[in-house]
């Protein structure tokens, strides 16, 4: 027996949704610094945003990933929030990244989640003349004249 859906509505997840994106974007970290003017360590409480994800939106949730894509994703009406639950955390996480939210060091690992690489594809430019001297030492010059 499947378990009973939590929203009725997609208007009722988008809710949910903008609920989630909201406490990603404004939470509370107690960071901790040590002051040399005073000589003390000191600690305050400061606003940080975090990057969105499918995965972080069901633990808010209180659902698997899988329970959430199952439920949501197969129903037509529910198909064009979940399309931009998944666009939102690509973008929320590109533009941190190009921010300087994301360190440099993890955009990588971040957006090849959503399809990008780091990899450059290198493609070598062959010049005729090389071409020439590959088939020539091959066939041992012979037949060619200078």
């Amino acid at each position: 027996m499947a378990r009973p859906r939590k929203f009725r509505s997609p208007k009722a997840l988008e809710t949910k949704w903008e609920e989630y994106k909201n406490k990603c974007n404004n939470r509370v970290v107690l960071t901790h610094d040590f002051s040399s003017k005073n000589s003390e360590f000191v600690s305050a409480e400061l606003r940080r945003s975090v990057t969105y994800t499918v995965e972080g939106f069901c633990v808010f949730l209180g659902i698997s990933r899988q329970a959430f894509y199952d439920t949501y994703t197969e129903d037509e009406r529910f198909l064009d929030i979940v399309t931009r639950i998944r666009e939102e955390c690509e973008i929320d996480a590109r533009e941190k990244f190009e921010l300087g939210v994301i360190p440099s060091q993890l955009a990588g690992l971040w957006m090849s989640k959503y399809g990008y690489t780091t990899k450059q594809d290198v493609i070598a430019e062959v010049k005729p003349s090389d071409k020439l001297a590959d088939v020539m030492a091959q066939i041992g010059g012979e037949g060619l004249e200078e």
